[in-house]
């Protein structure tokens, strides 16, 4: 192949180019300031000369000019931006949002420069609407970032399986969604927008990390802790001036601009550079065969040095004519095979890889020779003469004739095998245990969780032996823990022979296993004989010596036993077990114990209390009753109450909802005891009629998502309502986000409906639960309520704080009351004004008291 002289002129002048981004700079003077700018539009970036752009570089170049400092901008990817700063290499870090573990490692303003939140991203094929949603998903998120920390801890506590996609740049995450790496990407909601609507992505409902962005810098440089200090004074003049830069800056850039040109991610930019470089090779091979003998020691020369380049690549390219045979490779593709490169041409995928990779090769080549498709795709390969499998992220595109005929393909592979073996490996690690190779607690439970359900909608019984080996302890204190890891082993195997297909072996723990039996008999006795014949089985197996290193040890177990009838979920199963298992220690170990009714002092006692529940419902206001706390605003003037459930037993005194709420929740009386709170709660507005003082002044009600779902719910609303001659507005109802995970259409059709009546809307606990600010949008909302417990720490935790700042200026950018519960002191008070909140509940304004008081 040849090049003309004017392309290789263009790679010489690029390659000095990035050769001179290497000199080190000069030193700089007082007034310069050298700036790390990494690639986030259109909160920074770089512009067509090399400065700082976007929301911050202009922004910064605003003060720059007020101060009289030369800027200088050092573009780096995101870590290696956070290395330079480290090291002193630049002076100052745009775009940072604060955390606690930042604020201790670098030096910060005071003034934030922007306010942002982090949303995420799924292509046209994904259907993500809710947190459950994300469950087995793949997600990209930038490495190191407070976002990746939050999702995993997120992940964790709702036990979502995800695959973690690390990258360097949010670029480089949604290059990772349009290649098929990914299936949602992260990002802050100013660069996700710009960039999903350039890439036919869409934004998920889902939106997270409420986040104040700043400029940084190193905390030992004194120079630069006084240029953070004019950067707060302008910000100080330019937010609270709508005629400032600031403003000016913010509008053009946040205000819907027209797509910017997004520079793809280092993988597929140099992918589609590759690309380029080929099909200008082949190109000019065709025009170079018309010229003159005379040129063509130049011509050779120049096909040379692009050879070299390409060779250089970290990349198998090649090309394919339209019979599958190869025309080029570069050196990477000759090295796989293990042949020069004459003697690879004109040779097929049939002469390098087994049957089945072939076929596979095939089908992707033929779609880009005969439909003209450029083919991204994640392809498998296996050698003809190995055993092993090599995974490459291949790209192909067509090449054409003037007449747009094909003639060929180009194809460029990256070899991402050890990615996927990582990968693997860490999925591994997350599921199994590594002594044992048996499935560890979190696998375990997802399999419970799933089996469960299949109990339920099948009929056929299943149970939960735990396994604890008897006097353990001794033999890691009398031999060794080597001794002790290789008898668990021996252990793990002798139980794992004659399981069925559904059954499941696992290591909980130290010397604990539990095996899970599925698809027992559907009859209860039978079932019961047939775990008791397998857990003898067990034990009986258990008796025969272990061989461990060369001495034989005898290790006996005790299982306790629960079946899936005895629980309904995992958690109350494991309980059960496990509570059978203490019964099968205490009786002499070397046995086995079904959890049985005198193991349920517990489950017993919640009967019990479930009891009282119905009798007190019967009993009315003899033992129910309504008391009410005040709700008042900035002035201190009570603007509506809110009713609190109050239990008083004749016997057992009173009793707090922590207790029954939950059992009312879960055998249905929340439905009676939530109509005899509505029906009280009218009874009160009707009483308040007659003083002039309360008349009109709104109760608002805790709705439980259960009552709320409940068919007969508004019907009964309405007519206590009209029973009690009470103005609908005068009734506000409070729920929470629980509310919102299922079946939105509907609740937000029934809250609707509420609202035409003048019911007035609140969302209790916001900012502890399922939050999704497309779904705020829809609903026909008045008031959020700030939750306790941000309000609790307000005064010493800056991240409540932040908190508390977001979910007001939501509610204020969604003419939305918002109102703070748990206002126990005059400081939070006063915080609580600086940030905005205009209203409070909270024994500050008083406490929880009778009607009558």
């Amino acid at each position: 192949m040849c090049v003309p002289a004017r392309f290789l002129a263009a790679v010489l002048m690029y390659c000095s180019l990035c050769a001179g981004l290497l000199l080190p700079a000069a030193h700089a003077q007082d007034t310069t300031v050298s700036v790390g700018v990494y690639n986030n539009p259109p909160k920074i970036m770089l512009d067509a000369d090399g400065q700082p752009s976007g929301i911050f570089g202009e922004l910064l170049q605003a003060i720059a000019e007020e101060e009289n400092w030369q800027l200088i901008a050092v573009p780096c990817q995101w870590l290696a931006c956070l290395d330079m700063l480290d090291s002193g290499d630049i002076d100052l870090m745009p775009d940072m949002a604060w955390s606690e573990r930042r604020g201790e490692h670098y030096a910060f303003h005071q003034t934030p420069a922007l306010r942002s939140w982090s949303q995420l991203y799924q292509s046209a094929d994904q259907n993500i609407h809710s947190l459950l949603d994300l469950d087995g998903k793949r997600i990209a998120v930038l490495s190191g970032s407070i976002q990746q920390q939050y999702l995993q801890e997120l992940a964790s506590s709702f036990a979502l399986r995800v695959e973690w996609v690390l990258v360097d740049s949010f670029v480089e995450g949604f290059d990772a969604v349009n290649a098929g790496v990914a299936d949602v990407v992260v990002a802050n909601q100013l660069f996700g927008d710009q960039e999903s609507s350039q890439r036919n992505m869409e934004a998920t409902p889902l939106v997270f990390q409420p986040a104040r962005l700043f400029f940084v810098s190193h905390p030992d440089s004194a120079i630069n802790q006084q240029r953070l200090g004019r950067i707060d004074h302008y910000l100080d003049q330019w937010i609270a001036d709508k005629a400032s830069p600031y403003h000016r800056i913010l509008g053009r850039w946040a205000g819907g601009l027209e797509p910017q040109t997004v520079i793809p991610g280092w993988l597929l930019f140099a992918l589609a550079v590759l690309l380029v470089m080929v099909v200008a090779v082949l190109l000019t091979s065709l025009w170079l065969r018309r010229m003159v003998a005379l040129r063509t020691r130049k011509l050779r020369a120049s096909e040379e040095r692009l050879n070299t380049i390409l060779d250089s690549v970290e990349a198998f390219i090649f090309i394919k004519d339209k019979d599958l045979r190869y025309q080029y490779a570069n050196q990477k593709v000759c090295d796989l095979f293990g042949l020069k490169r004459k003697e690879l041409i004109g040779r097929s995928d049939e002469d390098f890889f087994d049957a089945a990779t072939c076929v596979k090769l095939r089908l992707n080549d033929l779609r880009v020779l005969e439909q003209g498709e450029r083919v991204v795709d994640e392809e498998i390969n296996r050698l003809a003469d190995n055993t092993l499998l090599h995974t490459f992220l291949s790209v192909k595109i067509p090449l054409h004739n003037p007449d747009g005929s094909i003639y060929a393909l180009c194809g460029i592979s990256t070899d991402i095998t050890e990615h996927r073996q990582i990968q693997e490996q860490l999925h591994h690690l997350a599921f199994y245990d590594p002594l044992t190779e048996l499935p560890n607690r979190r696998l375990l439970l997802d399999r419970m969780t799933r089996a469960l359900a299949n109990q339920a909608r099948t009929g056929y019984a299943g149970a939960l032996l735990m396994i604890d080996l008897d006097n353990f302890k001794d033999i890691n204190d009398t031999r060794s823990h080597e001794a002790g890891d290789v008898l668990l082993q021996q252990v793990a195997a002798r139980l794992g022979t004659h399981l069925r297909a559904t059954d499941t072996l696992a290591r909980i723990g130290g010397d604990e296993f539990v095996l899970m039996l599925e698809d027992l008999s559907c009859d209860h006795d039978e079932a019961f004989q047939q775990v008791g014949s397998l857990a003898n089985s067990v034990l009986q197996r258990m008796d025969k010596a272990f061989r461990i290193h060369g001495q034989d040890h005898v290790c006996s177990a005790s299982i306790g036993i629960a079946m899936f009838a005895d629980a309904v979920n995992h958690e109350d199963l494991l309980k059960a077990a496990d509570m059978a298992l203490f019964a099968a220690k205490s009786t002499g170990r070397n046995t086995a114990r079904f959890f049985n009714t005198e193991m349920q002092a517990a489950v017993n006692q919640r009967s019990a209390l479930e009891a009282a529940l119905r009798e007190a419902l019967e009993a009315g206001r003899k033992q129910l009753q309504l008391f009410v706390q005040p709700q008042v605003d900035s002035r201190g003037k009570v603007i509506g109450k809110e009713a609190l459930l109050r239990w008083q037993h004749p016997e057992k005194g009173a009793i707090s909802p922590a207790e029954f709420i939950p059992v009312a929740e879960s055998t249905g009386l929340i439905i009676p005891l939530g109509e005899w709170v509505i029906n009280e709660a009218c009874r009160i507005l009707s009483a308040w009629q007659q003083l002039p003082d309360h008349r009109e002044l709104p109760l608002a009600v805790n709705i439980s998502p259960r009552q709320f779902r409940h068919p007969g719910f508004v019907e009964h609303l309405l007519g206590c309502l009209e029973a009690w001659q009470v103005d609908p507005g005068l009734m506000e109802l409070e729920v929470t986000e629980s509310l919102l995970i299922d079946d939105l259409d509907q609740t937000i059709e029934r809250m609707c409906l509420l609202r035409d009546k003048s019911m007035r809307l609140s969302l209790d606990d916001f900012g502890t639960g399922y939050a999704s600010l497309g779904y705020l949008k829809r609903l026909p909302l008045f008031q959020l309520k700030i939750d306790q417990s941000f309000v609790c720490d307000l005064l010493t935790d800056p991240n409540d704080a932040a908190i508390v700042q977001a979910i007001i200026a939501l509610g204020n950018s969604l003419d939305l009351q918002v109102i703070a519960e748990g206002v126990e002191t005059e400081e939070q008070r006063q915080r609580l004004l600086q940030l905005g909140c205009r209203y409070f509940q909270g024994y500050l304004f008083g406490r929880p008291a009778s009607v009558e008081h």
